[in-house]
């Protein structure tokens, strides 16, 4: 649960896979994905919770503990902390505030206050750590990055993605057999790859593709940042499954009947957003992003 649960961070703003997607991509903006994702993500924890309950009931995980059922508005009242970072980011970027740029400074301070001010669990002697910690992951995707945009430019100097995308179009194949076809390639990718590897990887090729069909950039953004949060927990090597597993103490294959019913809540949630792309694209639209 915990697994399928953190995969849907990165469609909640502030999201670093929507930031490199907007770079790569013309006219999808940092603010119009972050809105986008919103709703998504929103419907994927709705859906998570549904196995949740059903498997919890089914097997009566908590039952027979006694106490006091836990306080729900009390634990609302105290979350909501952590629950406002995406408005202050949304807001402040619509009210013209700061950039989506400086929206990334306004988070790290906000969450500094929060978790050294409110919650109180963050020190001063905490930061260096916290701060050596930053440096590593940025480092690490900054090679990622450098790696991935050596490919993009050998991919683009060869001219192979051209010559395919119009094989693609020419061939009559409908835009819906298309998006099936990246939709499994990219639930099999995500498995073994983080976002913005596959972003970087990924878009490049499937640009001329999605200009060739017509679909809106902002849409295609969400998409591929869904099929990448379902990757990540399906079995069997999938990256925050392998993680959640190995802090659990238990074999990756033993969580398969288990995760199988998240990815299946996903898939739903996915093939909505496919059929509905308002689901996506209002959000935007009403904050005229």
């Amino acid at each position: 649960m915990i697994g399928a649960a953190a995969a849907t961070d990165i469609l909640i703003p502030p999201s670093i896979a929507f930031i490199v997607y907007s770079v790569m991509v013309p006219g999808a903006s940092v603010p119009a994905l972050f809105a986008a994702g919103m709703v998504p993500g929103v419907l994927a924890g709705f859906a998570l919770i549904v196995p949740a309950v059903w498997l919890a009931r089914r097997h009566g995980f908590g039952a027979g503990e006694g106490g006091p059922r836990p306080p729900l508005f009390r634990t609302l009242r105290e979350a909501s902390w952590g629950l406002f970072a995406p408005v202050l980011i949304l807001g402040g970027m619509r009210a013209g505030w700061f950039t989506p740029t400086e929206a990334a400074v306004v988070a790290v301070v906000y969450g500094l206050f929060v978790g050294m001010i409110v919650y109180r669990t963050m020190r001063v002697a905490d930061l260096l750590e916290i701060f050596v910690e930053a440096a590593e992951v940025s480092g690490i995707i900054m090679i990622v990055v450098a790696l991935a945009s050596i490919f993009a430019y050998a991919v683009s100097t060869l001219g192979i993605v051209d010559p395919l995308a119009r094989t693609i179009l020419d061939s009559g194949m409908a835009s819906g057999w298309a998006l099936a076809a990246i939709v499994v390639v990219l639930l099999g990718v995500g498995m073994v790859l983080d976002g913005i590897s596959i972003f970087l990887i990924f878009v490049p090729l499937l640009l001329p593709l999605m200009k060739g069909f017509g679909w809106d950039p902002v849409w295609f953004g969400v998409l591929l940042t869904y099929m990448v949060a379902i990757g990540q927990f399906t079995p069997p090597m999938a990256v925050n499954l392998m993680v959640s597993s190995r802090l659990a103490g238990v074999r990756i294959e033993q969580t398969v009947p288990w995760v199988i019913w998240f990815v299946f809540a996903m898939l739903l949630v996915l093939v909505a957003v496919i059929a509905v792309p308002d689901l996506a694209l209002w959000l935007p639209r009403a904050l005229n992003f």
